[in-house]
C-alpha cells in the first residue's frame, strides 16, 4: 500500500476536508470558488480572472492530457490552488510537454485531491463562495508528512481562511495587467484596436487578430487622452479579477471614450462599462465558471452555450436614462449576460466569446465588433452614423 501525504481545505466557516497533496508542497490561502468544465484545466488555471481563487474542478478526473505550452491563456499561472476528486500522474497526449503534477509544482501551485468535491461544491452553491486554507503536512510538519492534522492545527487554519482579506473592495488589475503597452505580432494589415488589459487572456487576443484588427494592448491604468493619441479605430476592455467596482480609473477612461469609437467588452470589461454608465455590480452567491452555461440572445432569440467566469454581475436596471438594453440573458438564473448602448455602437457580454476552453457559439461577437469597426473612420476621422449604430443586431 502506498502511503500519501496528508493534505487538509480548511474553509472560513469552519468545515474541513482531509484529503492528500498533489503539486507544490505548501500552504495557499484564497477564495474558494469552482468551476464545472470537463477540460480546459491549463487555460483555467493560466486566466488572470482567477487571480486571487481557488478553482474547485467539479469533474472527477483531471490531468489526464498533460500540459502543453501552446495551452497557456497568460505567461503563468494565476490561481491561489487547486482542488479535484483525483488529480492525474500520467498523461497521454502528442503535444503534452509535461504532466499536471510538474506543471504545478514548477509554478508553486498548492493543491489538494481525494475530497468529496460534490459535498464542497453543494456547500459553494448552498452558502455562497468561502475564504478557504490549502495546507500539506509536509509544508508543517516536514517530519511526519503522513499523520493526521491536530483539531488545534484545524482551527488555526480555519482562522487563517477567517482573517484573510476579501475579494470584494480589492482593485486587483495591476496584479494581472501589462506593465507597458505592446503590439500583437500579426502578418495582416488591420484597423486598430486598443485592448485595456485588466487581465486579459491570450486567445482573445489571438481571436481579434484573426478577425482583421491590429491589436495594441495596453495598461489598465492608461487614460482616455493616451488611447486617442494611439488613433485607434475601435477599443476593447478585457476581462480581469477582483471587485469591479474598484477600478475607478477605468470606469473614467471608459466614460470619457464612451460613444468615441466601436467599443467591445468582455466580462470585467462589461462591468466596467455598465459602472462607467452610472450603472451598480453586485456580488453573485457562487457566480458562474464554466463551460456549460446556457445564454440567450434576446434580439435573434437563438441560445448558445457559453464559456464564464465572473462572481459579478451588473444590475441593468441601475443605468441611468436606459443608456443600456439587454441583448442576452443567463437561463439558469435570469442574470445580465450582454448589453448594448441604445446610441452608440458600444456593446458588452459577461461571457467569454473566444471559448477557451469551451463551445464556439459565440464567435459571432467577434465579427460583429470588426463589422461596426468597418463602419467607422478611426479616432483620427469621425464616427459613422454614430447615434444609430448602437442596434448591433447580435
Amino acid at each position: 500500500m502506498i502511503r500519501k501525504e496528508r493534505a487538509i481545505l480548511a474553509l472560513e466557516d469552519g468545515t474541513v476536508y482531509r484529503g492528500y497533496a498533489f503539486g507544490h508542497r505548501g500552504e495557499t490561502v484564497g477564495e474558494v470558488v469552482f468551476n464545472t468544465s470537463m477540460t480546459g484545466y491549463q487555460e483555467i488555471m493560466t486566466d488572470p480572472s482567477y487571480n486571487g481563487q481557488i478553482v474547485t474542478m467539479t469533474y472527477p478526473h483531471i490531468g489526464n492530457y498533460g500540459v502543453a505550452v501552446y495551452d497557456m491563456e497568460s505567461n503563468k499561472p494565476y490561481v491561489r490552488g487547486f482542488i479535484g476528486r483525483e488529480f492525474s500522474g500520467d498523461y497521454s497526449n502528442h503535444r503534452a510537454e509535461q504532466g499536471l503534477e510538474e506543471f504545478m509544482v514548477r509554478y508553486g501551485i498548492v493543491s489538494i485531491q481525494g475530497i468529496d468535491t460534490r459535498a464542497l461544491v453543494r456547500r459553494l452553491r448552498v452558502g455562497g463562495v468561502v475564504k478557504g486554507v490549502i495546507a500539506h503536512r509536509s509544508y508543517t510538519h516536514p517530519g511526519d508528512p503522513f499523520g493526521e492534522f491536530t483539531t488545534e492545527e484545524e482551527a488555526e487554519l480555519v482562522a487563517r481562511a477567517r482573517n484573510h482579506a476579501d475579494i470584494d473592495g480589492r482593485d486587483m488589475t495591476p496584479e494581472v495587467s501589462t506593465p507597458l503597452p505592446y503590439a500583437y505580432p500579426t502578418l495582416r494589415e488591420g484597423k486598430r484596436v486598443v485592448l485595456m488589459d485588466f487581465g486579459i487572456k491570450h486567445t482573445i487576443i489571438k481571436r481579434l487578430a484573426e478577425v482583421g484588427i491590429e491589436p495594441i494592448v495596453v495598461p489598465a491604468h492608461t487614460t482616455a487622452a493616451q488611447v486617442m493619441a494611439l488613433h485607434p479605430h475601435g477599443l476593447f476592455l478585457s476581462n480581469g479579477p477582483g471587485d469591479p467596482s474598484a477600478p475607478t480609473y477605468a470606469h473614467q477612461t471608459a466614460w470619457e471614450l464612451m460613444g468615441l469609437m466601436p467599443t467591445f467588452g468582455i466580462c470585467l470589461g462589461h462591468q466596467i462599462l455598465g459602472l462607467a454608465a452610472g450603472g451598480r455590480t453586485f456580488k453573485m452567491k457562487f457566480g458562474h465558471r464554466g463551460g456549460n452555461q446556457p445564454v440567450k440572445n434576446l434580439l435573434t432569440g437563438n441560445v448558445e452555450i457559453t464559456s464564464q467566469n465572473h462572481g459579478y454581475a451588473v444590475d441593468l436596471e441601475s443605468i441611468p436614462n436606459g443608456a443600456f438594453q439587454a441583448t442576452h440573458i443567463n437561463l439558469n438564473d435570469g442574470t445580465l449576460e450582454g448589453m448594448a448602448h441604445t446610441r452608440y455602437p458600444v456593446f458588452s457580454v459577461q461571457y467569454h466569446p473566444e471559448a477557451s476552453p469551451g463551445p464556439h457559439d459565440s464567435r459571432y461577437l467577434f465579427d460583429r465588433f470588426i463589422e461596426e469597426i468597418d463602419k467607422f473612420d478611426g479616432a483620427t476621422g469621425t464616427p459613422v452614423e454614430k447615434a444609430s449604430t448602437g442596434r448591433l443586431g447580435l
